[in-house]
């Protein structure tokens, strides 16, 4: 299958390929493209500029062949499943109604046809490594697509999570029902509500920034993301054996200078996770993306490290939400030399360089 696939309307490619349906998922960040000919059909996932992030064969339209045809296989033609791994070795008609139903992360999609389950990607699809999606229509295991009967069992959970969760998520007041629940923890565990700003704009998921100014002995002020938690991070269960625990984040900063600098932190990583199909976790860095001079806790620093349980700030831990916990992940500042450090030895190899002035008073 090709690498790179057109993201536009659908219609005629110009080649004979029918684009019969594109649905971008609710981050922006992947694109579901379903194409057709008079000979099969196929499903791929992409990236930005059509990069094909996973893929898999839907139908064949005609009699299969008796082995994988390497000449169509190379074209920008979808490809062909051999007759031993479809279900119709004769051929089927040409799909019905499609419908997408993307995953919470947005890093994978499940396709209905006449609202019965069609295919899925996961997340972890990858055809570069011999790892396509699952079709309804297949049979076994091929470079194309891997069954999804036999693999039902362990989908059906997923796709019912995200049903319930899109469901929930578009129903009157369940953002604001959401963000009460974050506030009141914060209140509880962190003191008295200050000012709040809007830190997704018009772009899901939405992010807010609470501000907890200095109180009793805290000279500090503390800043906290609300919403991040409200949706899993994209591509945790490749790297963790338990994303229940590692897939809720929200992210929180103390500074003793003005919070609308430290807030500027948030602006940059709060959505970041679903706009780069990534995961944010403890030990991570992030390097600034601007010039020096515009870091906003100070032109020494290059980026942050990301820690849990940091002495001398408040214990953010309690709070879940879709039966996960929610970490809460303090960005510390560190310089060019620290991040250079952790790449090469990792992030425990910076922790004795983290004085306690740093860890609590960022800036």
């Amino acid at each position: 299958m090709a690498t790179n696939r057109p993201t536009g309307p659908a219609g005629e490619r110009g080649d004979g390929v029918e684009v019969v349906l594109t649905d971008v998922n609710p981050y922006g960040s992947r694109t579901l493209v379903v194409e057709r000919d008079e000979t099969s059909s196929v499903a791929y996932l992409c990236g930005p500029g059509g990069t094909v992030h996973g893929a898999v064969w839907l139908a064949n339209h005609g009699p299969a062949p008796d082995g994988i045809d390497p000449d169509r296989l190379n074209s920008e033609l979808p490809p062909m499943a051999p007759r031993a791994n479809t279900r119709h070795p004769d051929g089927r008609g040409p799909l019905g109604t499609l419908r997408s139903l993307w995953f919470e992360e947005g890093d994978g999609v499940a396709l209905y046809e006449n609202d019965e389950l069609l295919a899925v990607i996961p997340g972890w699809a990858d055809m570069s490594r011999g790892m396509p999606g699952y079709s309804r229509d297949a049979l076994g295991e091929s470079p194309f697509a891997w069954s999804l009967e036999e693999a039902h069992d362990g989908l059906a959970s997923r796709i019912s999570k995200a049903r319930a969760y899109w469901e929930w998520r578009g129903g009157d007041g369940a953002w604001a029902s959401f963000q009460q629940f974050v506030m009141g923890h914060l209140d509880r565990k962190v003191g008295t509500a200050g000012r709040f700003w809007d830190a997704g704009g018009e772009r899901m998921p939405t992010v807010g920034i609470t501000e907890r100014p200095p109180e009793r002995d805290r000279e500090h002020t503390i800043l906290s993301t609300v919403g991040m938690s409200c949706q899993r991070m994209p591509t945790v269960e490749q790297y963790i054996d338990r994303p229940d625990a590692y897939a809720r984040v929200e992210l929180a900063v103390a500074s003793p200078g003005d919070a609308r600098d430290a807030a500027r932190l948030f602006l940059w990583l709060g959505q970041y996770p679903w706009h780069s199909v990534t995961w944010l976790g403890h030990g991570h860095t992030a390097k600034w993306y601007h010039r020096p001079e515009t870091f906003p806790l100070g032109s020494a620093y290059g980026g942050v490290m990301m820690l849990t349980g940091l002495p001398g700030l408040p214990d953010m831990s309690g709070f879940s939400f879709g039966g996960d916990s929610v970490q809460w992940l303090w960005l510390v500042p560190i310089t060019p030399d620290e991040l250079s450090l952790v790449s090469a030895q990792g992030y425990r190899a910076v922790l004795p360089r983290l004085s306690a002035a740093r860890l609590t008073r960022a800036g």
